[in-house]
């Protein structure tokens, strides 16, 4: 099946304000349009209908035939359509520029539909209820049953979306409405909610984000060790654990959560526990270690992080983590505000090895996802 896009580029997209039309914006360094294209590269032929004032950026999309608009989007469709005819694909795909975020998987299902349906175009079920309104109040309600939400591309055979244009008189939606009105029947595809259309100012910040742009992932690393000292419990994971032996440390000594802690701030590169609290300042001696552990996370959310995930192991012969271990994913969930889905916290020996293996001591090693929208 030969198969060719139109991309129509030819508005001027005043609602969306800047200096350029909302085609020639730049999100991630590229053009919107140049996102668009990008989604067609497998395509036969690809021609792009621009205003007449822009004809003369044609040279900067390579491989694309580049035809000037009409007054009206409709006619401008049609001279898309008639820069095709001479050499006619078997389908063609009529697409929005200012919908750069189009998936493969919605273009494989116009595509597809087409080899046994004069058209086919992708559309989300409208799912909110719907007003009628009146001087700014509600006036009643609509039945919203079988309504939806139109996207593009849409997609028909060559031949006779052509002809169709050719026949049509008065102004069109959208291609659908010129197929429909010629008789053709068009098959509706599931679309995608990402399939946004950018109209407005607000709607550039939400390409760049479907986009990735913006977003930034953290990860730290955490590692910490207490030795044993003389006493009854340990704490561990903000879990008070009893035991033949303590940890010494300046603070509580909870080794695990100051691997999360550590972990936290490395994400962040934002030193270690030590430089926050140094164990030289009289006034955390003894200190709970769930301060350590807000004023991280505190600091995260305070530069616009989200932490998605904390996986913390502690490496020692004991005491028995196993039966607390519940209780310790509890309390650090509670301490950073997460749910207990997205904290781990497991135990491990060293097998008899080592510091840990003598059972001088504790260790732990933690890593921390942050996530920046």
């Amino acid at each position: 099946m030969n198969k060719a896009v139109i991309i129509v580029a030819a508005g001027r997209g005043v609602r969306a304000g800047g200096d350029v039309p909302k085609q020639w914006r730049i999100i991630q360094d590229r053009t919107v349009l140049s996102h668009t294209l990008e989604r067609f590269a497998s395509f036969d032929r690809i021609v792009v209908v621009l205003h007449p004032d822009d004809m003369h950026r044609a040279a900067e999309l390579e491989g694309c035939t580049c035809v000037a608009g009409g007054v009206s989007r409709d006619a401008s469709v049609r001279n898309g359509l008639e820069a095709l005819a001479t050499d006619a694909p078997d389908v063609v795909l009529i697409h929005d520029a200012a919908r750069p975020l189009v998936s493969e998987a919605v273009i494989t299902r116009v595509v597809d539909a087409l080899s046994a349906h004069d058209g086919a175009a992708p559309a989300v079920a409208v799912t909110d209820a719907l007003w009628v309104g009146k001087d700014g109040n509600v006036d009643g309600t609509q039945d919203r049953t079988n309504l939806f939400r139109a996207q593009t591309p849409q997609g028909f055979r060559f031949d006779k979306i052509l002809d169709a244009h050719r026949n049509y008189s008065g102004a069109a939606a959208d291609d659908v409405q010129v197929a429909r009105a010629a008789g053709l029947d068009v098959l509706i595809v599931e679309g995608d909610e990402a399939n946004i259309k950018i109209t407005g100012p607000d709607d550039f910040a939400r390409a760049e984000r479907h986009l990735g742009a913006g977003m930034d992932i953290r990860t730290g690393n955490g590692y910490d060790v207490h030795a044993f000292t003389e006493g009854d419990h340990v704490w561990l994971c903000g879990v008070k654990v009893p035991h033949t032996k303590s940890l010494k440390g300046h603070s509580d000594a909870d080794v695990g959560m100051h691997a999360v802690t550590d972990a936290i701030y490395g994400a962040l590169g934002m030193g270690d526990i030590g430089q926050h609290f140094p164990p030289s300042d009289p006034q955390w001696k003894g200190a709970a270690s769930h301060i350590f552990l807000e004023h991280a996370c505190k600091l995260a959310r305070d530069n616009g992080f989200t932490i998605t995930h904390v996986d913390c192991t502690l490496i020692c012969e004991a005491p028995k983590v196993g039966p607390h271990h519940a209780a310790m994913k509890s309390a650090m969930a509670t301490i950073m505000g997460l749910s207990e889905d997205r904290v781990s916290v497991k135990a491990t020996t060293s097998e008899k090895l080592g510091f840990t293996g003598r059972e001088e001591g504790i260790a732990s090693i933690a890593t921390a996802t942050l996530v920046k929208l």
